[in-house]
């Protein structure tokens, strides 16, 4: 017992003398130093009226050019249900579905006319990737669910929101 607790007392001992060691190059966090400034030469291709703090577009994977939408979704055979739920800043279109077959996927409530409501009435296509070689299965399995923020602005000329499916349409009117 007095073997460990010697070697436990001199660990502490050890540990507590870091203090000093911490300006030397014996301690890891002093291995690259401090940082330095430097001033940055004007590239002489760069305008003088473009601001360094905003970057160049620049083209990635991880952005998709909404001009070139590839979306391959046909409409839901039913919508079932359609509500209108208010949140910050302006109101969530929820939506759910039936689909004549299962495996439905990339479920999207599509704005018609641009996102702008005509005659007050502001119109999406409830579509989906959908599958003709999966079994028809049972309805909980084909129930899909979709949902969209509209924005406030975009809701001031708005009397009813209009869900359109495969063989009806659900509509939700304002109070």
């Amino acid at each position: 017992m007095r073997r460990v607790t010697t070697i436990l007392l001199i660990s502490c001992m050890t540990l507590t003398a870091c203090g000093g060691v911490r300006d030397t190059n014996w301690n890891p966090g002093n291995w690259f130093g401090g940082s330095t400034v430097e001033k940055r030469a004007k590239s002489a291709a760069a305008p003088q009226n473009t601001n360094p703090l905003i970057p160049e577009e620049q083209v990635s994977i991880f952005r998709r050019d909404p001009s070139k939408d590839d979306y391959e979704g046909t409409p839901i055979y039913t919508v079932t249900d359609l509500v209108i739920e208010r949140s910050s800043g302006g109101a969530i279109i929820r939506a759910t579905g039936l689909s004549q077959r299962q495996g439905a996927y990339d479920v999207r409530l599509r704005p018609q006319n641009d996102g702008e409501p005509i005659d007050g009435v502001l119109t999406y296509s409830f579509e989906a990737i959908q599958s003709t070689v999966l079994p028809q299965g049972t309805q909980r399995s084909r129930t899909v669910n979709a949902a969209r923020f509209v924005t406030t602005q975009t809701l001031e000329n708005v009397r009813s929101i209009r869900v359109i499916g495969a063989t009806n349409t659900r509509t939700s009117a304002r109070r």
